[in-house]
């Protein structure tokens, strides 16, 4: 999320619906979806901010031209962390990555889902991810088709 584009999340000026992200580790293309909410909030920054496409969305200290750095990023979650009431040191940007997916898992049973939100080649992968049985996990794969 940090290397994101305005034409990433705004192509044609306005937020939309869903986008796609490239993952540093896989280089694996991954779509999310953004609330309205955040579209929103996307519109209103990149407007207030005079955003062009070719930034990022997110520049860092060390200029427009270079994006927000990860301790940037992980400093700012931890502050939004303090400022809800939450001790920090209980969570941070991987945690809340793990937390969503799990949600997902647990309310879908759709293991295939949650691999591809992740981006991860091998469904074993995301079994570990998440912390469940192969069998169990594999027996409710081949139950949901997607």
């Amino acid at each position: 999320m940090v290397r994101l584009k305005v034409e990433d999340v705004a192509p044609h000026g306005h937020a939309v619906d869903r986008a796609t992200v490239r993952q540093k580790k896989t280089g694996q293309p991954v779509r999310f979806e953004m609330t309205e909410q955040t579209r929103e909030a996307i519109d209103c920054y990149i407007a207030s901010t005079h955003k062009k496409p070719g930034e990022f969305l997110f520049g860092g200290r060390r200029g427009r031209d270079r994006p927000i750095t990860t301790r940037q990023y992980s400093r700012l979650v931890g502050q939004w962390i303090a400022g809800i009431g939450l001790d920090p040191t209980f969570f941070g940007t991987h945690s809340l990555r793990r937390t969503k997916a799990t949600l997902i898992y647990r309310s879908t049973g759709n293991l295939r889902a949650v691999q591809l939100l992740l981006g991860h080649k091998k469904i074993e992968s995301t079994v570990r991810y998440l912390g469940i049985e192969v069998d169990d996990a594999l027996a409710i794969a081949e139950q949901v088709d997607v």
